[in-house]
């Protein structure tokens, strides 16, 4: 990597069977992502400045290539890296170097402890690995080529008592 690159900020999580990968660079156009059985790549330019950044992380254990995905959303490029053995325990570190890395930080949004029963954090899709199609699918990633599928929020309930932004605004005295 020369000196003109950055680093890109990144959040990680983790489930049974999955990595979450988050590279928090906005409107990054036509990135570079790379996967080997112990490695991830990220080569792009993004952000509010448009600067270079590029990342290799070199990972804690081994992860399927074939299976793992990437997805370009306006604000991050989200990862889905596939776990080689999804049985084993989760992994303590991200890296293999298991340092800390100032660019690397946990994504608690998504992480899901190891003894808690089922991963609720998507849909309940239990703790012995999943479906992993099924998460792809929550994700925005299978489902007939459309890409980046907007989440539904129609089904949602109303709140019976109404929302109180909906109240009126006082008059100033």
């Amino acid at each position: 990597m020369t000196d003109s690159k950055l680093l890109p900020p990144v959040m990680w999580a983790q489930r049974s069977a999955v990595v979450f990968l988050t590279i928090n660079l906005e409107d990054v156009q036509d990135p570079v992502v790379k996967f080997t059985n112990h490695s991830v790549y990220f080569h792009g330019t993004g952000g509010l400045e448009k600067k270079e950044y590029e990342v290799t992380i070199n990972l804690y254990k081994e992860i399927d290539p074939e299976t793992t995905k990437n997805f370009n959303r306006e604000r991050c490029i989200e990862i889905l890296l596939a776990k080689a053995k999804p049985d084993e325990p989760y992994w303590p570190f991200l890296t293999s170097d298991k340092k800390k890395h100032h660019w690397l930080k946990c994504d608690f949004n998504k992480w899901h402890d190891e003894d808690e029963s089922g991963d609720e954090g998507l849909g309940g899709m239990g703790g012995g690995g999943g479906d992993f199609e099924e998460m792809m699918r929550q994700m925005g990633g299978l489902g007939g080529g459309e890409g980046n599928v907007k989440p539904n929020f129609d089904d949602l309930d109303a709140d019976e008592g109404g929302d109180s932004d909906d109240e009126p605004i006082p008059d100033l005295e």
